[in-house]
């Protein structure tokens, strides 16, 4: 017997478009054109873990809103679970939950995201995360499975590394946070290998392909 083959889209493809109902109404993929958009999918309404990512994100939807980043959940649960899940979080922690969550009961836009569990069992998606650029270009894809819950807070650090490395020409390094050094990037032939140690510091470099750029106190932190 064939196995099933689960696709999920690659970094740097356009993200598959979608119509969906959802706990705010009708959308579509194409609304969100010109914003960051943040996708993600919980395997299940009414579930511990899913529970508290919901709350975190909901605490944290500010900080995507001043990034010019919208939130945008997905399970398979229906539309009437979703509204009376998001009203028993808020009658019991008094958290409002103010991003839509699409109801994907015919597990259309799981498909297309590669969402779902594994070829075995298709039943619920897990907890896959997508960050869009304003272009609709899939930009990062995380993927944590359905025994544990996400870091939010990573999730709003890599839209600020994202947003930088576009507007600023510069990389992130490990454990990069915002204000924090960024990293140039390394010269592509020796010449300009040559032109960049004339005009870096020395104490900003490792080496010739590994250089700092200073802490920018101006970027916002979190």
């Amino acid at each position: 017997m064939e196995e099933n083959k689960i696709k999920i889209p690659m970094l740097g493809s356009k993200a598959p478009r979608f119509n969906a109902n959802s706990t705010f109404g009708p959308l579509k993929l194409t609304d969100f054109i010109g914003k960051w958009l943040v996708l993600f999918c919980h395997p299940s309404d009414f579930t511990p873990i899913c529970t508290t990512e919901i709350i975190s994100f909901a605490k944290l939807n500010d900080e995507f809103s001043r990034r010019n980043c919208s939130l945008l959940g997905l399970s398979v649960d229906s539309n009437p679970s979703h509204i009376a899940w998001i009203k028993d979080i808020e009658k019991n922690t008094g958290t409002s939950i103010p991003f839509p969550i699409i109801s994907d009961t015919n597990k259309e836009i799981a498909n297309q995201y590669g969402m779902l569990s594994n070829i075995n069992d298709d039943s619920q998606t897990v907890r896959n995360v997508y960050i869009i650029d304003p272009n609709q270009i899939i930009r990062c894809i995380l993927i944590y499975p359905a025994q544990n819950g996400r870091n939010i807070t990573e999730i709003l650090r890599m839209v600020d590394a994202l947003q930088m490395t576009d507007n600023e020409n510069v990389l992130t390094p490990a454990n990069w946070v915002p204000g924090s050094s960024t990293v140039a990037p390394s010269p592509q032939n020796y010449l300009e290998m040559m032109e960049k140690m004339k005009v870096n510091n020395p104490n900003n470099c490792l080496d010739w392909y590994l250089c700092f750029n200073k802490e920018n106190n101006n970027i916002r932190r979190w």
